[in-house]
């Protein structure tokens, strides 16, 4: 009796469910939907990208449909309900109005990790070194927000470069910017070089 109840129970249920799956498919479709858009206007590397509905946030990146090399476009501005402008990440020759485009839902992000040491990478995060895919599932947006005010040190250190004249005339502060000027072939690259040689034999850690 409890197995012809039950039974019983699930094909009263069978309509219900089969409305409420059609109504989770309907809010999908929707969402997708309102996740594509498309170009209204391009004017060099600045793309502006039309939506039905929900912009997407600032710094999101966008994806144009359907097109070899990727080209992926950045979400720099937002002007009036239904269109966004973008920055091209790469050249935007061939574009056409009412070209498709996807919002991924998150901003640019790039492969990190012991992996990437030594590879070369654009700015989208692709391998352009000519060795292959970069194998790691780690990733971290381009995009970061600035360490909270606790999180800082107040100290302030000298950096030690081990170069005699910049720690005795001009110290370099740790944590701090420096800028270098001169003319062509006085030994502004060949100071760089020094600093990245002696800092990364001194305090160990990875150039960038």
């Amino acid at each position: 009796f409890a197995l012809r109840a039950a039974s019983k129970t699930d094909k009263n249920l069978l309509p219900f469910l089969g409305q409420l799956s059609r109504s989770h498919a309907a809010k999908a479709a929707k969402a997708a939907a309102a996740a594509n858009g498309k170009i209204v206007a391009v004017i060099g590397a600045v793309v502006d990208v039309q939506f039905d509905d929900n912009l997407p946030p600032i710094l999101n990146a966008l994806e144009v449909d359907n097109r070899s090399p990727r080209l992926v476009l950045e979400v720099a501005q937002h002007l009036g309900e239904n269109t966004v402008r973008t920055i091209a990440m790469d050249g935007t020759e061939g574009l056409v109005r009412g070209q498709k485009v996807l919002d991924t839902g998150y901003p640019i992000r790039i492969p990190v990790g012991a992996e990437t040491l030594g590879r070369i990478i654009n700015v989208i995060g692709e391998p352009i070194d000519e060795r292959g895919p970069i194998d790691t599932d780690k990733t971290a947006a381009i995009h970061a927000e600035a360490p909270e005010f606790v999180q800082m040190s107040v100290e302030q250190e000298i950096l030690v470069t081990g170069i005699k004249v910049v720690d005795l005339l001009a110290p370099y502060a740790k944590g701090g910017k420096i800028g270098l000027f001169g003319g062509a072939g006085v030994g502004k690259t060949v100071l760089i070089m020094e600093l990245i040689n002696n800092v990364a034999k001194a305090h160990g850690g990875y150039s960038v």
